[in-house]
């Protein structure tokens, strides 16, 4: 283990604390920012209440489920299972400056607009302590609520390029670079997709960590992809399998 990492997996705990990083977000933010918040304040308007309940035509809960992993499931050489404490992405994860919070963290607490439904699984190697871990994450938005979240997500990607922080609840973690990553193959199929290299900075400044970010939207919709690894290995990308078999279970459920 290369000491104390900035890896999702080991602030869940304390992230359940809710210490506020709220009083961070002062900050300037990002380009952009303003225009992505504006547009999810109409989105809002335009729906009766986009947090309460999904568009109709969307899944409600009770369908993501369907349509996510269940717990065991296999994917190649992976398992995906629950969370037993909270999910990633969380409210306890903000973005310094403000615009780059698409890039850290959708979660309806600290991300406009906030999804009406979402599902949340880990995938990895049981066995592997330190080894590769995807968290899949399956979001359901009011009427143009997914779009909202996908135009702010590649405002980010454009302006936090150069890096930016993210904000925990008792730490944070510095991110060197956004680039561009690879979609999945299916993405054709899809209305639209982000995908993200992430180098970030370990917490003794002195080690590169990489990560990746894949958002895939249809219609509704989102399905994100983060995948890690606690070390300094880069793994290239989220493993295809796992989006393929996930938009494969997703596809199915929606009909």
């Amino acid at each position: 283990m290369h000491g104390v990492r900035y890896q999702r997996r080991r602030w869940r705990g304390i992230a359940a604390t809710g210490i506020a990083a709220a009083t961070l977000l002062g900050a300037t933010a990002c380009g952009g920012d303003d225009g992505g918040r504006a547009a999810a304040d109409q989105d809002a308007k335009a729906s009766a209440a986009p947090s309460a309940k999904p568009a109709p035509g969307a899944l409600d809960e009770a369908r993501l489920k369907a349509a996510s992993f269940t717990d065991g499931e296999k994917v190649g050489p992976y398992t995906a299972s629950e969370y037993v404490l909270d999910g990633p992405l969380g409210d306890a994860y903000t973005a310094a400056p403000t615009g780059c919070q698409p890039l850290v963290s959708l979660a309806g607490e600290v991300s406009d607009p906030d999804p009406a439904a979402q599902v949340q699984r880990k995938v990895d190697v049981p066995d592997e302590m330190l080894g590769l871990t995807v968290d899949v994450t399956l979001r359901s938005y009011g009427n143009g609520g997914a779009a909202t979240v996908m135009k702010a997500l590649g405002t980010a990607g454009r302006d936090c390029a150069g890096g930016f922080t993210e904000e925990r609840a008792v730490a944070r973690a510095k991110y060197l670079k956004a680039e561009p990553a690879e979609a999945p193959a299916f993405a054709a199929e899809a209305d639209e997709s982000k995908a993200y290299r992430f180098t970030i900075l370990d917490v003794k400044g002195k080690e590169k960590l990489y990560e990746y970010l894949t958002v895939v939207r249809s219609g509704y919709t989102t399905l994100a992809f983060r995948a890690e690894i606690t070390g300094t290995k880069d793994i290239g990308g989220v493993p295809p399998e796992v989006m393929a078999a996930q938009w494969a279970k997703f596809r199915a459920a929606k009909g």
